[in-house]
């Protein structure tokens, strides 16, 4: 029996040195082979330098993806399970805030026949405000996307090889493979942690990539906003509807005149801004749908850097599944 583990890595190098010896301490206390599935996001540090000295010293435990360019986390997670050979996978960061120990009592639950292992954050020793937003919209994508989703999300996994063999064959794109991965359906077991906070590093998780996985979310998983869209349209209508026939009475049976330039342009740019909204929604739908009818890859594969017993693919692969 195998456990793979995939770890997508981008501006690691700092945290690797740590990382690598606690995921490789892990064979000491399960009775697996260990498969560890380095995936390098096209980071611009020494973090591929650090991967390659320790795959030179765990060439049979370590293999590492250098893709050309950073694809985002996502995709780089899915190069990696693309390439995982375990009965059982794992998914973890390279910065430590999730303890890799956890993977002991994860896979006990996975021994037992289930699925699906989320290690769920109880707590989260992240700044207020952006623990406020974390929840905010968690509270939100449980609400109008999927109930029953973590409250407080989650990053770490253990899945079995059958949930592997489906995401690969769904091959969607702009999505949160975490959120696909619990959509699927299999039995699935909470293991609640406190993630901790970094401490060496500093995180890439930029704004714009929040609000792309915030969106990204939403549009894959939820009909809410387009439903939104049309609600909308419908009480504007309707609103514009008893408004003007309200105008119209009071002109025709008081004799009121039509006045009022100010309240006219008010209304206007109201509804041309509720209007470019619904605009903008619906392109979020369009774009996605023109991506993915692209057949662009995911990702694109530079190197793999793997023993030199088992096969090895050469730069400048394209890998579109």
């Amino acid at each position: 029996m195998k456990l793979s583990i995939v770890i997508p890595v981008y501006y690691n190098e700092e945290n690797l040195p740590d990382t690598i010896p606690r995921l490789v301490a892990l064979k000491d206390n399960i009775p697996y082979e260990l498969e560890l599935v380095f995936v390098d996001d096209g980071s611009k540090d020494r973090s591929l330098e650090v991967l390659l000295k320790y795959q030179a010293l765990y060439p049979e435990k370590i293999i590492v993806i250098k893709l050309t360019r950073n694809f985002g986390e996502y995709s780089a997670v899915q190069a990696g399970l693309m390439k995982i050979t375990g009965d059982c996978v794992a998914v973890i960061s390279a910065d430590l805030q999730d303890p890799p120990e956890l993977l002991i009592d994860m896979l006990k639950c996975w021994e037992r026949g289930i699925k699906a292992i989320f290690a769920v954050r109880r707590e989260r020793d992240d700044p207020k405000l952006s623990n406020f937003f974390s929840d905010s919209f968690y509270r939100l994508f449980r609400g109008f996307a999927i109930p029953g989703y973590p409250k407080r999300g989650f990053d770490f996994v253990l899945v079995d090889r059958q949930i592997v063999r489906d995401i690969n064959n769904i091959n969607e794109k702009n999505t949160n493979v975490m959120t696909l991965i619990y959509w699927l359906g299999y039995s699935y077991a909470f293991i609640p942690y406190d993630r901790k906070k970094r401490e060496k590093g500093k995180s890439r998780w930029s704004l714009s990539k929040r609000i792309k996985f915030a969106i990204d979310s939403f549009v894959a998983f939820s009909y809410f906003p387009i439903r939104l869209v049309s609600a909308l349209g419908l009480v504007f209508a309707f609103a514009s509807f008893v408004y003007g026939a309200t105008v119209f009475y009071d002109w025709w049976v008081g004799k009121v005149p039509v006045e009022g330039w100010t309240s006219l342009v008010i209304i206007i740019t109201f509804i041309g801004g509720i209007q470019m909204i619904m605009l903008g929604v619906l392109g979020e739908y369009l774009w996605r749908t023109l991506d993915q009818t692209r057949k662009r890859p995911m990702y694109v594969v530079d190197r793999i850097y793997q023993s030199p017993s088992l096969s090895s693919e050469k730069s400048g692969e394209l890998n579109i599944s």
